[in-house]
């Protein structure tokens, strides 16, 4: 048997603000299905949605997402508006760029190229 990845699920205290900020990144049209629970069908990705819970975020993700852009550092300065933060500065090597963003609640990504 394989399994299929069906959506990502991001806990979160405010579905409907994450996913509005999700879908101004990636695209899409946010749903919120309940007061509890938000979703966005971005363009040619798995469906992300966004389920409330109790407890605020308190460490590092151990999952986080890479997105591809032509430039790490514009892309920061557009999504920052948005309320997204840097963690700290650009990275370059040999294989491209990074930069490590936070979202609004805090949950880690990241702009890449290369």
């Amino acid at each position: 048997m394989r399994a299929r990845v069906q959506e990502l699920v991001l806990d979160c205290g405010d579905p409907a603000g994450l996913v509005r900020f999700w879908a101004e990144l990636l695209g899409g049209d946010p749903v919120d299905r309940s007061a509890d629970w938000s979703y966005v069908d971005p363009p040619g990705f798995v469906r992300l949605a966004f389920q409330r819970v109790p407890e605020g975020k308190t460490v590092k993700n151990r999952l986080h997402l890479d997105l591809e852009v032509p430039d790490p550092a514009v892309a920061a300065d557009t999504a920052a508006p948005l309320g997204a933060v840097r963690v700290g500065g650009l990275v370059t090597d040999a294989q491209g760029s990074f930069q490590v963003m936070r979202d609004p609640e805090g949950n880690e990504f990241c702009f890449v190229t290369g």
